[in-house]
């Protein structure tokens, strides 16, 4: 009876370490603390998402009479002008208030002289669940003993540190089919919509228009999710266009797949879109802004794509991108790339600084965009010959 109720355990829900996980990235989006275990120390870790004078208090309390470290990532320790290949942990003086550590997170002018070392992997754990979690990638840890362990909260999670580097090809794993219907679009145009789901509770979307043949190199669209793009027309940025586009194309040549990917602003989520939005204002263009807040320039990962083109009996395809890195990671991951179909989209003067970012430093091939830029450097060059 013991193995039957053990194996209907792991049937319903899975085994300790996902759970494990997926309690912690539910607990980090509240503002919750956790434990992280690794092999030989255990981390009380704070998300700074949302810290103010109160939380930094109680935890300072909790963690008593251990000093808390505050954990960035290497982007951002080198915002902050320390040298950095790894997440490092932050000496904060004392007395040091919520606000101070909120400018170490994410003010661009913050600068660190502090002292820095190095981490553990449980504070490498604790960064990466920030960025699964889709909040601000810094956290408050301080360690602690084994036989305090049993006098914490009774209610925090305890997180494995090895389960979390696992997780994320685990939740592509689990990937399953959660409906589908047919969505007539504008324009009569016929799609059939397949709603997958995964372990992190994400819906990604497989919009099938028209009829394409699977006998064939499919074309097919990776999109990531924009909000204030594709919904609410955003001149801030080309994705609204490049999808309104690439659905006209699909129909066009009589079919083909656009998967909508739960990957707002590269992967950090809309709020932290939010923020680099702010930072752009100020001056950064949109890959230091990414790295300023201690994120990747892109964070996406495309494995969720693959899975679900696999699922769906799609292994060949003409993809639909001005992004190198998606036709390299599907390549990676086994989907035949017959061919690229560019998506130029307009440029003005809202996203003109954007779009000369994704062309000049991501690597995109956007020649329409370098036709630009040239056209108005030579006016401004025609301009400057005519000033005395």
């Amino acid at each position: 009876m013991r193995n039957g109720n053990g194996h209907s355990g792991s049937i319903l829900f899975g085994s300790s370490e996902q759970v494990g996980v997926g309690r912690g990235l539910a607990e980090f989006r509240a503002g919750r603390p956790l434990l992280i275990h690794d092999d030989t120390d255990t981390l009380v870790a704070l998300p700074v998402e949302g810290l103010d004078a109160a939380r930094l208090a109680a935890f300072t309390s909790l963690c008593a009479p251990v000093e808390p470290r505050l954990i960035v990532t290497a982007r951002r320790a080198r915002a902050l002008g320390i040298e950095a290949h790894a997440p490092v942990a932050l000496k904060l003086a004392a007395g040091t208030d919520a606000r101070t550590i909120l400018a170490l997170v994410a003010d661009a002018a913050a600068r660190h002289a502090d002292g820095t070392h190095g981490v553990g992997r449980g504070a490498n754990a604790a960064i990466d669940l920030m960025k699964l979690a889709q909040v601000l990638p810094a956290v408050l840890v301080a360690e602690i003993k084994a036989e305090k362990v049993a006098s914490f909260h009774p209610r925090i999670i305890a997180v494995e540190a090895a389960a979390v580097a696992r997780f994320r090809a685990d939740s592509t794993q689990s990937l399953a089919i959660a409906g589908e219907a047919d969505v007539p679009l504008n324009a009569s145009m016929h799609t059939r919509f397949v709603v997958f789901r995964d372990a992190f509770g994400d819906d990604p979307v497989a919009v099938i228009v028209g009829t394409p043949d699977f006998s064939q190199p499919v074309p097919v669209r990776i999109h990531s999710a924009c909000l204030t793009g594709d919904v609410f027309g955003s001149r801030r940025c080309d994705c609204g266009d490049q999808l309104q586009l690439a659905l006209k194309r699909l129909q066009e040549i009589g079919g083909g797949i656009i998967l909508y990917l739960a990957q707002e602003g590269r992967g950090v989520g809309l709020a932290n879109k939010m923020r680099t939005y702010k930072l752009q204002d100020g001056g950064l263009d949109t890959v230091d802004a990414n790295t300023t807040l201690g994120f990747d320039d892109d964070e996406r990962d495309y494995g969720v794509a693959v899975r679900m083109l696999q699922m769906l009996g799609c292994t060949r395809v003409v993809l639909l991108t001005n992004n190198p890195a998606k036709l390299d990671g599907l390549a990676k991951a086994g989907i035949e790339i017959a061919g690229r179909m560019p998506l130029e989209t307009p440029i003005n003067a809202d996203n003109r600084r954007y779009m000369a970012a994704k062309a000049t430093r991501g690597g995109h091939q956007l020649g329409h965009v370098f036709a630009a830029l040239t056209e108005t450097a030579e006016a401004d060059a025609q301009v400057a010959r005519l000033v005395p």
